[in-house]
């Protein structure tokens, strides 16, 4: 398997990188892989990630929630009940940062749709683009929603849109420094970027370490905290203007976990985990398991 090793920090370029322990696949094949931290700037990866032409096959599942709308099982029905009521917030969240009723929006990374189609609906202006055939079949199909595949984002003009979106996609992008500067390219100088990512800082990633469902590996390339997904922001020419807690993502990632270290009542015991850290980030906005960060262009 051709793999991507890196000898210094993909943020700061540092060469103080050390492996914080390791964690298994336990979605797809039951590989470990390695978590390595960087000591100067604090940014976390996944180390020996398969390589662009390798890591498809680890997304290979009828049972991965965001390319194939399964319903089965409890964990899945608690995210399809929560993601319902998600949407609705999301899209109020995107008009009341923007202050428009129609802009022109990029849901990247677009799943099967969901918020993407819920966007169009409010009367926007919305493209999607999506890396898996399989999700952009199912929004098709379910939606008569065309999506688009990476290559598109190419396509879109300079300073075309007044916001680009990644719902829990960051972590899955291979080349970060390009996409940072794309995404630069493409939002208007008033535009924003709304970005959500899991937060290894957070009250369960502590609990959990190794066992925590968040790190995913190796779909999970890299591992934010509020301070490193700021750093990016700055080194690419943008201002990180603010964030927003996602106290549910907790409770599913906590089940997972539990799940994960072979518990006999995920449910009880990650739902107990989950509102220990509800409580927490309520003083600590850092404690939250997920984390929407809003960044606008540095002018």
């Amino acid at each position: 398997m051709n793999t991507i090793t890196h000898s210094s920090c993909p943020l700061c370029k540092g060469s103080r990188i050390a492996k914080r322990f390791t964690c298994k696949d336990h979605f797809a094949t039951n590989e470990e892989f390695e978590v390595h931290e960087c000591r100067d700037c604090g940014f976390v990866f996944t180390q020996g990630i398969p390589d662009e032409k390798e890591i498809g096959r680890y997304y290979e599942s009828q049972t991965y929630i965001s390319h194939s709308n399964t319903r089965k099982g409890l964990l899945n029905k608690v995210y399809h009940c929560v993601r319902a009521i998600m949407l609705r917030k999301k899209v109020n969240l995107i008009e009341r940062l923007t202050l428009l009723k129609n802009g022109s929006i990029l849901d990247y990374g677009a799943g099967t749709g969901y918020f993407a189609r819920a966007m169009e609906k409010a009367g926007w202006d919305v493209t999607a683009i999506e890396k898996s055939p399989h999700a952009r079949e199912l929004a098709q199909k379910e939606f008569g929603f065309r999506m688009f595949p990476e290559e598109h984002l190419k396509q879109i003009e300079d300073k075309e849109l007044d916001v680009v979106t990644l719902w829990h996609v960051m972590e899955h992008i291979q080349e970060l420094d390009t996409f940072w500067d794309e995404l630069y390219r493409i939002l208007d100088d008033t535009g924003i970027a709304v970005i959500a990512v899991p937060n290894c800082k957070s009250y369960d990633a502590r609990h959990y370490k190794e066992n925590w469902a968040a790190y995913d590996v190796p779909r999970h390339l890299w591992h934010f905290t509020p301070g490193t997904i700021m750093r990016w922001g700055e080194k690419h020419n943008f201002i990180l203007e603010r964030e927003y807690t996602m106290p549910f993502d907790g409770f599913y990632i906590s089940m997972l976990s539990e799940r994960y270290k072979g518990s006999g009542v995920p449910g009880m015991r990650g739902f107990r985990t989950a509102l220990k850290g509800w409580f927490a980030q309520w003083t600590r906005r850092d404690a939250s398991s997920s984390i929407i960060y809003v960044f606008r262009k540095r002018r």
